[in-house]
């Protein structure tokens, strides 16, 4: 489905001199394209209930009356540079005085403390617009404009549930196909486990008292291969990792003695050697990365990957921007809008070999604009990754829309759409929430940039605000988590496809993986990641909206490990489930290259040859992966192994070897 051409806002409007509008009852009425004066909140209805951020404590009020005659996005500003730094506040409602229902609300959705805020409009509904004191009574002016929408687009309902302390994931906790939704504090992980009923039960896990709780970000993934997702805390001085038992009923915490000051945190396999390490940007130091043993044992290291002394590091995300299928990472910088190294946008290139290269500056990433994150996907879908670099501050600059052209980024914000619109906002990501085909981007102000398809985006005002996404009632559309109230989308025809990864060779949980398919829509990529946005976890996957395409003709999928997997003819909505085919294209090693004893063996088998880069994989009598490590010391811990009969192969860059292997 097409939008609506993107949102301009005059330049030059007509102005009217208003009185005070002191009363609920006697509302001033307004119209789009018109700038009106407060000349002082000073009136004495104050406006109840409070819709947006902050808390009560207003004294006096202004009020207005709009009525809508179309389908429209109505956007209500003050951000204009007249208003300077008057910090304003905006309450929207439907009913009657005394019997008001919240609309929306803002606070500070503009520039510095000035108002910006977003609501859809029926055609014929009228609309009570409240500015209240609770900061300033000093007078400003304000314009509405108004931009046409489509009210079959998006739209999302409200459920409660009861998270506990922050709610920054939704992820499948249990792999048993179905997104749940976690909240922690310091000494428990809650988790609302998606039942196949769409329902949800909620389950307690007390832990020992983490030293740092996610007070910045989290990031999931299976650090010890082990079947069940792992937790990373970011916390303001230190990290904590929370690791899932061997059946996810308990969680084990481990906490490093560094300080970092955490912002992004991600789960990715840094170094190509199939496990799945972290990484947490360092908003005042050089970042640092945990890297994997083999057997979920992690190991600290600060530098090369970001190496500005006082940091400025707030957002990356892995992305394969050049599609030589190995992951890269893009940071998103912030220092406050000041043109010094901590604020320039870095872009670090895999080589391939477990090394990085900054190449922002040569691809026309560097800049010193001011921002928390980025919303990466193919939005032209020409068959590589773009990137709108949000702006959090429009200090030092506003958003910028790069159109990645396969060897450099033009900057395309001009009449994008993005280059008048004045929200800001810290959380920046990319989905497709009405499966239209086309990636979506949701940022400020509760609102969804949808993609026109020709580089335009409309934005719709909604009341999802920026959170953990999944799907939470398995009906193929993409949902929000915010806070204790999921937003759930209200769908309409489209087809979808999920494709959920389970690595054998690359990690368990296929990060770092490209999944591309192709429909008569044409093709669509996603790339598999563990943190996107700034703060939140959204779900392990890649989800495709095929618009009124049912059938996928080839779905392809180019894991980490170098692996390539096909499959053709898959039907549209549908969770698919995609195992990493365990060919190697290597060469079968003789069987003197190593030898591995005791074999029998009850709880280690040593390995001896050349084990340079060297993974074991143990399979079962089904060629599932029952075991993986990395086993580069000649060790390799069998223990957890249930007694029977195996195959043992060590893979390493020249070849594989195999062999049988019996557990006592």
């Amino acid at each position: 489905m097409k939008h609506f051409n993107a949102l301009v806002l005059l330049a030059c409007l007509p102005f009217a001199q208003s009185q005070a509008q002191n009363t609920c009852a006697s509302p001033l009425a307004v119209t789009a394209g018109v700038l009106y004066t407060v000349d002082t909140v000073d009136g004495p209805d104050v406006p109840l209930p409070v819709c947006s951020a902050g808390s009560t404590g207003a004294t006096a009020g202004e009020w207005y009356l709009y009525t809508a005659t179309d389908y429209v996005t109505v956007i209500v500003s003050s951000d204009l540079v007249q208003n300077g730094n008057t910090d304003t506040r905006v309450q929207v409602y439907t009913g009657t005085c005394g019997n008001l229902t919240c609309i929306m609300g803002d606070d500070d959705g503009g520039a510095g403390l000035l108002t910006l805020g977003l609501f859809n409009a029926y055609p014929g509904q009228s609309y009570l617009i409240a500015w209240d004191n609770r900061y300033s009574s000093v007078g400003f002016d304000f314009q509405i404009s108004e931009q046409p929408w489509d009210p079959s687009a998006i739209g999302f309902t409200s459920q409660t549930i009861a998270t506990n302390g922050s709610a920054y994931a939704a992820v499948d906790m249990t792999n048993d196909g179905y997104d749940d939704v976690v909240s922690v504090t310091a000494t428990t992980i809650r988790i609302h486990h998606q039942q196949s009923d769409a329902s949800f039960v909620q389950t307690e896990h007390v832990t020992t008292s983490a030293d740092f709780t996610p007070s910045w970000s989290m990031a999931a993934g299976d650090i010890d291969a082990n079947g069940y997702l792992d937790l990373l805390y970011g916390g303001g001085s230190g990290v904590t990792f929370m690791y899932a038992s061997d059946d996810g009923t308990a969680f084990t915490e481990v906490s490093g003695p560094q300080y970092v000051f955490s912002q992004r945190s991600n789960m990715v396999d840094i170094n190509n050697d199939g496990n799945l390490d972290a990484f947490v940007c360092h908003d005042v130091q050089p970042n640092v990365y945990y890297l994997n043993n083999g057997l979920g044992d992690l190991t600290f290291y600060q530098g090369g990957l970001g190496d500005t002394p006082d940091g400025g590091n707030y957002g990356s995300i892995w992305v394969d921007f050049n599609n030589d299928h190995a992951i890269d990472m893009f940071i998103a910088k912030c220092r406050g809008g000041s043109q010094v190294p901590a604020s320039v946008d870095q872009m670090h290139r895999n080589n391939g070999n477990g090394t990085y290269t900054e190449t922002a500056l040569s691809l026309g990433l560097a800049d010193y604009q001011q921002s928390w994150s980025s919303a990466w996907a193919d939005y032209d879908l020409d068959g590589d990754m773009d990137v709108l670099i949000g702006a959090s501050s429009f200090a030092q600059g506003g958003h910028k829309l790069m159109r990645n052209d396969g060897s450099n980024f033009t900057n395309i914000t001009v009449g994008s759409g993005f280059d008048v619109f004045g929200g800001t906002s810290i959380e920046w990501v990319a989905h497709d929430f009405n499966n239209d085909g086309w990636v979506d981007i949701l940022g400020a102000s509760n609102t969804i940039h949808f993609n026109n398809g020709d580089w335009t985006f409309t934005p719709i005002a909604t009341t999802a605000s920026s959170g953990p996404i999944a799907d939470l009632n398995h009906d193929g559309f993409l949902d929000v988590v915010n806070g204790g109230t999921l937003r759930m989308n209200t769908a309409n025809s489209n087809n979808w496809l999920r494709v959920n990864l389970h690595g054998t060779l690359s990690n368990i949980n296929g990060i770092g993986a490209r999944v591309e398919i192709t429909s008569a829509l044409g093709t669509q990529i996603r790339d598999i990641k563990s943190g996107d946005g700034f703060r939140y976890m959204s779900f392990l996957g890649a989800h495709f909206g095929l618009g009124e395409d049912e059938q996928v003709e080839q779905v392809t999928v180019y894991w980490p490990s170098g692996t390539v997997d096909v499959l053709k003819g898959v039907v549209a909505n549908q969770v698919l489930e995609v195992t990493e085919s365990l060919g190697t294209g290597l060469t079968e090693l003789p069987s003197d290259s190593f030898t591995a004893s005791p074999n029998p063996a009850r709880d280690q088998v040593t390995i001896t040859g050349n084990l340079s880069g060297a993974t074991a994989l143990v399979l079962d009598g089904a060629g599932r992966v029952a075991l993986r490590q990395n086993v580069a010391s000649g060790r390799l811990d069998v223990s957890a192994l249930t007694p029977g009969a195996y195959v043992l192969q060590v893979l390493t860059p020249t070849g594989t070897w195999k062999e049988r292997l019996v557990k006592l």
